[in-house]
């Protein structure tokens, strides 16, 4: 399978106009993003898990980096509630599920070699950076030289410019904002490669958005095996 695989080409998704696709486990659907492989494959997709749905165990032999977007995602280590971001390196293993339902955005098979950091950020947790013109807050989620990762709360609005050197991936967690001549809402999705950046104005109600700051795919990216 194939979805949004060429890297060279701006991509704006609005997920919320997508059909759930089911997965291998009942109750647990997928909107994807970006995809390149079958059961196994690098991908970026938002999951809905229903009330009392679960995963079995599995190891993430390619990583797995996670951000709650609605209710309380959950695995034996403990409850991750809306808000929460983690990275689970390559060779962890968990059992997914969600007591009273979620919805959790996630990407597989894009770590590079050598990267094993594990962290945790609870809601509001992650270090206050300079925020850029226009912005009003960041939070820096995880910053290792080689990608960052981060929350921005935008003022209502306001006109802003997201400079790109590496490669932009962003999701519109609350309010909306317009790019690209197009209106972007809660789980719109977006990647830009590296030259374009992201220009953007944030709605009536401001806009809260995740980016990434790194290569679309990293030079040394883990070479995919189930």
């Amino acid at each position: 399978m194939r979805i949004n695989e060429d890297l060279t080409k701006p991509v704006i998704v609005h997920s919320a106009k997508l059909d759930w696709v089911p997965s291998p486990s009942a109750g647990v659907d997928r909107c994807m993003l970006y995809r390149v492989g079958g059961e196994v494959a690098r991908a970026t997709t938002i999951v809905r898990y229903a009330p009392g749905s679960m995963f079995p165990r599995h190891v993430h032999n390619g990583g797995e980096e996670i951000l709650v977007l609605e209710g309380t995602f959950q695995d034996e280590h403990g409850d991750y509630p809306a808000g929460c971001y983690f990275r689970n390196p390559p060779g962890t293993s968990h059992v997914p599920a969600s007591k009273d339902g979620c919805t959790i955005f996630v990407r597989l098979w894009q770590y590079r070699e050598g990267d094993n950091t594990q962290i945790v950020r609870q809601p509001g947790e992650g270090e206050t950076a300079r925020s850029r013109d226009g912005a009003e807050a960041e939070r820096v989620l995880f910053d290792d030289g080689k990608e960052r990762v981060s929350i921005e709360h935008w003022r209502r609005g306001s006109t802003i410019t997201v400079e790109n050197r590496r490669g932009l991936e962003f999701l519109v967690l609350s309010g909306g904002l317009t790019a690209r001549a197009e209106q972007l809402n809660p789980q719109s999705w977006g990647r830009l490669p590296a030259g374009e950046p992201l220009e953007a104005i944030a709605g009536p109600e401001g806009a809260e958005i995740w980016i990434k700051d790194a290569p679309l795919q990293h030079p040394d990216v883990l070479q995919m095996r189930a």
